[in-house]
């Protein structure tokens, strides 16, 4: 009979008693016994029943070898104690003789953790902030569809603990330039900079964990903490429940913001789209709280420490670098082209997310950051002036075959490209196809591949064609003017002149010095 029933059965023994009814009537009109009615009569509320101790004789021979499994886990690693289920296994490989259910042991293991002090739940004290007060940062892995391929990235949180406020950035890899630029991004965000920031210890900012809470800080991450003026805790190892606010931050902004994977043409599109959802977070109200998040980051700005007048210089400067006979600069493991003349010595700053070349104070190249090894990282633009000295290169260069990989060459610029050099020979059509990607550069690579369509469409393949539809103000005009724009361009598609007589004149003998004729 469960609590509830009994409860109202009291009720009915009471209310009959108080009618009149005899304890023995009660009794055998509720089928229960003389005294479950007296219990009835003394107190409507049924008592707790009594736990029998029963013996069990199934588990009483094991429980000698369960206690011993459970005191050897005193001085195991975390990850390899035992958990009931190996227990059970080893239980039923090892004593045969002894059958019993898993079930009783994991009621036995879970008692006896509890009683030797090994079970690994604790319980927490529910903390309070004050405004400006904490902010707890840290790491986490996600997936991401980069220009349609999956990515495992690297994804920067900080989190307010007063205001529950959230900054989300990714990067490709978690590096101490990426944190750094994360914490900058992240102030600008908070529009303010927090008075502590608490870690896990991490291996970019913690050189060695010292007694207590005592830390080793890299140099850098000590300037950088003296430039912005917050100072910095870290957790003991292994207790994430030390900044559980960035922990549970974490899981919420997965769940809501990450799932489907999200999708981008590249890492800084995905950037905005976690920013948004940064933003459109504001608007939830944490449970126990009377305001939204946005209200309470607010009212937070005004206690935040100011930011600083500058920035810190987060990206690392390689001097000097010089250029090889391929145009291009080793930066660190990798190699990046560059539009300038081989030995002359350059610099380079690489950021978290991009490397940038520098001559005589001037960038001259800026490329996306590869944390390969021996990876070649060109750009066909740089290699242009080349070219058009030697045109024949440019059908097999590697720049070129890199741009069609990333999707920067579709395939209407070589069908354009065919048919110049259909009418302008090899080395001809090369030069003019170089014409085209320039004047695709000053005025928007996809303005040049429209232009190419649509020359390709009214079967026109001169480069110059190509370009007048560039120039031409408006797509829409065009598209109205088809016709007399079809004839405009057949002036374009005249034979190239005869030179045979030319070649005669050429060939004729000089006269010789002092003869008239």
């Amino acid at each position: 009979m469960d609590r509830r029933h009994k409860v109202e059965l009291f009720e009915e023994i009471r209310r009959g008693y108080a009618a009149g009814e005899t304890i023995q009537g009660l009794a055998t009109k509720h089928r229960v016994h003389r005294r479950m009615v007296r219990q009835a009569i003394a107190n409507a509320i049924p008592p707790e029943r009594k736990k029998v101790d029963r013996e069990q004789p199934r588990l009483g021979p094991l429980k000698e070898l369960i206690d011993g499994m459970l005191e050897q886990d005193r001085d195991a690693p975390r990850k390899q104690k035992h958990t009931a289920h190996r227990i059970f296994t080893r239980l039923r490989q090892e004593h045969p003789e002894h059958p019993i259910g898993e079930p009783t042991v994991r009621r036995y293991v879970a008692a006896r953790k509890r009683e030797l002090g090994l079970s690994g739940r604790e319980v927490f004290v529910p903390q309070s902030y004050q405004f400006g007060q904490e902010a707890q940062v840290d790491w986490f892995e996600a997936t991401a569809k980069l220009s349609g391929e999956r990515c495992v990235l690297q994804f920067f949180a900080m989190r307010s603990m007063a205001s529950g406020d959230a900054f989300h950035r990714a990067y490709t890899n978690a590096t101490q330039q990426a944190f750094l630029e994360g914490h900058e991004l992240g102030f600008a965000y908070f529009d303010g900079v927090f008075r502590t920031l608490r870690y896990d210890n991490l291996t970019i900012a913690v050189k060695k964990i010292l007694r207590g809470y005592r830390r080793e800080e890299t140099s850098r991450v000590i300037a950088f903490r003296s430039h912005w003026g917050f100072t910095s805790e870290y957790c003991n190892p292994a207790s994430g429940n030390e900044k559980g606010g960035v922990e549970g931050e974490v899981g919420r902004y997965r769940r809501n913001w990450l799932v489907p994977v999200p999708e981008a043409n590249d890492l800084v599109s995905l950037n905005e789209q976690l920013l948004a959802g940064c933003i459109a977070s504001r608007d939830r109200t944490i449970s126990g709280r009377n305001m939204t998040v946005g209200q309470a980051s607010q009212m937070e700005r005004s206690h935040l420490l100011p930011l600083a007048e500058d920035r810190f210089p987060i990206d690392e400067i390689l001097f000097p670098l010089v250029v090889d006979g391929h145009g291009r600069v080793k930066v660190k493991t990798n190699w990046y082209s560059t539009p300038l003349w081989p030995g002359l010595r350059v610099t380079a700053r690489v950021w978290p997310s991009r490397v940038e070349i520098e001559h005589d104070g001037e960038c001259v190249a800026r490329h996306q950051r590869c944390y390969g090894r021996g990876h070649q990282i060109l750009n066909l633009e740089h290699y242009l002036d080349v070219l058009e000295k030697k045109p024949g290169a440019m059908a097999g260069s590697t720049p070129l075959e890199q741009w069609r990989q990333a999707g920067r060459w579709p395939e209407c610029l070589d069908q354009m490209w065919k048919k110049l050099e259909q009418r302008h020979g090899r080395g001809g059509g090369a030069r003019e196809m170089i014409s085209l990607v320039r004047a695709g550069l000053n005025d928007e690579w996809d303005r040049l591949i429209a232009a190419v369509q649509e020359a390709l469409r009214l079967g026109v393949t001169d480069a110059a064609a190509v370009l007048h539809i560039l120039r031409m103000p408006d797509a829409e005009e065009r598209r109205r003017y088809e016709i007399s724009l079809s004839e405009e361009l057949t002036e374009f598609e005249r034979p190239q002149p005869v030179m045979d007589e030319y070649d005669l004149l050429l060939a004729a003998p000089l006269p010789s010095k002092g003869v008239i004729q």
